[in-house]
Formats: C-alpha cells, sequence, structure tokens
C-alpha cells in the first residue's frame, strides 16, 4: 500500500487543489505496487489515472484543463505527436552524479516554477542530451514528465521533415504552438536531424532552414513546457543550438559499480539473496543502460516461466552475454558495411 509520506502526498495536493501533483503520487503509488509485485492493482491505479489524464492536460498555470480547449486542433498534432503518461522517476536510472545533480535541479526549479517567475527569472526547461545509444536520453525525460506529473509528447520527425519547401517549418511552429497551449515534456529525439551544423558537406537547403526557424522557436518560447533535444552525435551539432539550451546533460556507458546498482533496482524482488554484484557487473561491461536492463528483463522472464521466486546468477550471466555478443555481432556488420560502400562501380 501507499507510504505514510505518498499519503500525506495525497491529501495535501487534493487540498490545495494540486491536480497535477495529486496525480503525479498517484502513479508513485502504482509503480511502487508493481515493484512489489502486486501487478493487477497497479494496473487499476494506472488505468484509473490514464482515464483521469487522458482527459486533461496542464496550462501555464498549473490547473487542469481540457486538451480540446488548446490552441491547435488536435487532429493536425496526431501525426506530429505521441503522447504518453510515464510513471517512470529519476531513482529508477543509475546516473552519473553530475548528470543527476543537472536533473534535480530542473525537477526543483519546475516544482517552484511561480517563485522563481516572481523575481523576474525562468527555471530550466529547456535541455539538450548527448550521449550513445541506450544510455537513458528516452528514459530522461519519462522520467521528467513522471516526476512532474505532466505529459511527454514525442516529436515525430518522420512526419516533420517533408521534402516540400516551407512545410517543414510550418509543421515546426503548429509544435512549438502547442508547447505554449499544453504543458508537457517535448521531447526532440536524434535532433542532429534536424541541427547538424550549417554549411556541411551534406548540407540541404530544406533542413537548414528548419534548423533556422527552430533557433528563432526555441529562442522565443516562453512557455512553460519543457523542451528536451537527445542526439548520439553532439559533434555534428550546429554551435548556435548550444547557447539555446539551459543545460547539455552528458550520458555515458555505466561503469562497473553503476552496472552493478543498476541490475540491482532492475531485479526489484527478484533479486538473488545475497546479492552478489561483484560476480555479475564485469559480465555487464561495455553494454549500455538500455541493454542492461533488457538483459535483466530476460532473466526475470526466465524466472517466472520456470515459477522461481528469484533470478538465478547464472541464468543473469548468460542474458548479459548474450547482449555482449548481440552487440559485437552488430558492430562487426557495421564495420563490414562501412568498408564495402563505394567499393562498386558506378
Amino acid at each position: 500500500m501507499a507510504s505514510s509520506d505518498q499519503l500525506k502526498a495525497l491529501i495535501k495536493s487534493h487540498i490545495s487543489r494540486d491536480d497535477g501533483q495529486f496525480l503525479s503520487v498517484a502513479m508513485q503509488v502504482a509503480a511502487h505496487e508493481a515493484k512489489l509485485g502486486r501487478v493487477k492493482l497497479a494496473e487499476e491505479l494506472r488505468d484509473l489515472i490514464d482515464a483521469a489524464k487522458a482527459r486533461v492536460s496542464q496550462d501555464q498555470s498549473g490547473k487542469l484543463v481540457a486538451i480540446g480547449s488548446a490552441a491547435k486542433p488536435k487532429s493536425e498534432l496526431a501525426n506530429l505527436l505521441t503522447v504518453s503518461y510515464p510513471a517512470n522517476r529519476l531513482e529508477d536510472m543509475v546516473l552519473e552524479d553530475v548528470a543527476s545533480t543537472q536533473l534535480l535541479r530542473v525537477i526543483k526549479e519546475q516544482r517552484q516554477l511561480a517563485r522563481i517567475k516572481e523575481h523576474g527569472l525562468s527555471p530550466r526547461r529547456k535541455l539538450l542530451l548527448v550521449g550513445p545509444p541506450g544510455t537513458g536520453k528516452t528514459m530522461t525525460a519519462a522520467a521528467l514528465a513522471g516526476q512532474l506529473g505532466i505529459p511527454l509528447f514525442l516529436v515525430r520527425l518522420d512526419s516533420l521533415i517533408t521534402k516540400f519547401m516551407g512545410e517543414t517549418a510550418a509543421k515546426l511552429r503548429q509544435v512549438f504552438d502547442a508547447v505554449t497551449d499544453i504543458r508537457g515534456v517535448y521531447f526532440f529525439d536524434e535532433f542532429d536531424a534536424i541541427g547538424s551544423q550549417r554549411g556541411m558537406a551534406n548540407d540541404v537547403g530544406e533542413i537548414r532552414r528548419v534548423l533556422n526557424s527552430f533557433l528563432q522557436m526555441i529562442e522565443q518560447d516562453t512557455s512553460n513546457s519543457l523542451i528536451i533535444a537527445a542526439t548520439n552525435h553532439a559533434e555534428i551539432l550546429d554551435y548556435a543550438l548550444f547557447r539555446r539550451f539551459d543545460d547539455v546533460v552528458e550520458y555515458h556507458l555505466p561503469s562497473p559499480t553503476q552496472a552493478g546498482e543498476l541490475i540491482r533496482s532492475r531485479l526489484g524482488r527478484f533479486a538473488p539473496k545475497p546479492f552478489r554484484k561483484d560476480a555479475i557487473r564485469g559480465q555487464a561491461e561495455g553494454l549500455s543502460h538500455a541493454e542492461i536492463c533488457r538483459a535483466v528483463d530476460a532473466a526475470i522472464k526466465d524466472a517466472i516461466l520456470h515459477d522461481q521466486e528469484k533470478v538465478q546468477l547464472a541464468e543473469l550471466g548468460k542474458a548479459l552475454e548474450e547482449r555482449r555478443l548481440v552487440n559485437a555481432k552488430l558492430a562487426n556488420n557495421s564495420k563490414h558495411s562501412s568498408n564495402h560502400v563505394g567499393s562498386h562501380p558506378r
């Protein structure tokens, strides 16, 4: 059941009519129940919360308003934005100290948004996340949305970018109109698709214009939404982008110690007792956050299918080794393909 702190937070948010905080705490309770293995109750709680959130979204004052009251009709944005209501939290992630400090500061400032604005200042809300694939950038966007109790909007670059001059910029304007109309976390994944340096050899005129439009729009944006861009290739981003963001958060592959902590956290109640991190963390070397999570999930499913209450370390080691082999094969295929680029006669 909910902890005493969560119960007090639910009552306080209800009394103060802070609907966003109430739903956020309710999601925490659902996540806690799921971690304890009470899956049915967790699913029922999440269904109730999702039903409430589907009807509402937060406006700039923090109160809840119908999504239909947004300036842009929902149908126009359906192809550009995919909305979800995550229950993720930063505590579910294993982050380096610097990144953790940066993100906790963002959450703290967002929760004190009105207080900061009273002094003529703006809270941090424009973040650039950089690092290798699978290191937690997407999960970070979900965790920020989950902890702040606001929706996560994934910007669909495949629908945003078109071959027609001016059309992409017009669609980008619709996205930024939504940023103002509906408070949320707006996530631009694989941002280098539109943020690469102007003047590069493969520069395309339309993309250059889109980048210029993005720079102008993010500069002018004064909404209460969070704008998060993520890239695996920070080195090719246009230099003008970096000063448009409040913080640049760097991600790296987990260290052996971080990998052990992540495995223990992900296992939850399926962790063997005693859990010897030293016996397993070396097998996770070179794997990303996402790959370690997939391996742990595979070991948990194996335990469930064999009616075991705890994961066997041997099975977990096997799952981690499978991920390493897949990684090695993909890396080898990529190297093989790059060696043959341009080898065929024209």
